[in-house]
């Protein structure tokens, strides 16, 4: 399981003033899905696309949105189940597995793309990363290969494959065409360390920048303000968020 719904993102919010809103989006299939808009930045800045894990747009996601937004990096963080289960928040004891089982590759897709372009609706140049978290995480990775000129793509705790996928993230790399910033717990019985080392060699293999880290004795879902044992390791991963970020923003490298 991923983070509990009373979860918050353990690290405190910068200087910068943020607005967050509640919106729709519409994907090129039609779908309109259910998204949260947080605006710290200005049209020029960097901006982010987040992806939640597999119960899709809850409280920790939109809070996190904020804390890009605090951090000066506009962000949309967005629902995957607009075709399965429709708009608007859910109840806590709501069962989403059947619509995780239902998400496509092409559907994710197109709701990202939708995201992207919302974000880049006063500047069609801005710089715009992705970031998400297990369910997401991978799902972020796929990012990179899906012709959206991202400037980079984030995930943590990202299974580089998925048995329910017929191509997983570690699949892909040769298509992926920006960077890729991995943060991984080294206790996550979900992602053997054998296979993050293969997600690396394949990143390498395939010539994609990337940055690859582990934290020993973390834990699934440890980015979480209720593990605070694993503060440090939080505040580590949230300066490597916003370190690449920035390292990967100049609109000469898209």
């Amino acid at each position: 399981m991923c983070f509990d719904q009373d979860s918050a993102p353990p690290i405190p919010k910068g200087d910068r003033p943020a607005q967050g809103r509640d919106l729709v989006l519409t994907a090129r299939d039609g779908n309109r899905f259910s998204a949260f808009e947080a605006a710290g930045g200005t049209p020029s800045t960097a901006a982010v696309v987040v992806l939640p894990d597999v119960r899709g747009l809850f409280r920790f996601y939109k809070e996190l949105a904020l804390l890009l937004a605090h951090a000066g990096h506009d962000a949309v963080a967005v629902d995957y189940f607009g075709r399965t289960a429709g708009l608007g928040e859910r109840p806590h004891e709501w069962d989403f597995w059947p619509h995780v089982h239902d998400t496509t590759f092409a559907g994710i897709r197109d709701d990202v793309a939708a995201a992207v372009s919302h974000l880049r609706a006063r500047d069609p140049e801005r710089v715009v990363f992705t970031m998400g978290f297990c369910f997401g995480g991978s799902a972020s990775w796929h990012q990179a290969a899906n012709g959206l000129a991202l400037s980079g793509a984030i995930g943590f705790y990202g299974r580089p494959r998925r048995p329910e996928e017929t191509a997983g993230a570690i699949d892909r790399v040769a298509g992926m065409a920006c960077p890729i910033l991995a943060l991984m717990g080294g206790d996550d019985p979900s992602i053997p360390l054998e296979e993050v080392q293969e997600l690396e060699d394949a990143l390498a293999g395939a010539g994609v920048p990337h940055e690859v880290v582990v934290y020993p004795g973390a834990p699934h879902s440890f980015f979480d303000r209720r593990h605070g044992e694993f503060a440090q390791d939080s505040v580590d991963a949230w300066e490597r968020v916003l370190a690449f970020i920035a390292a990967n923003s100049s609109r000469e490298g898209r």
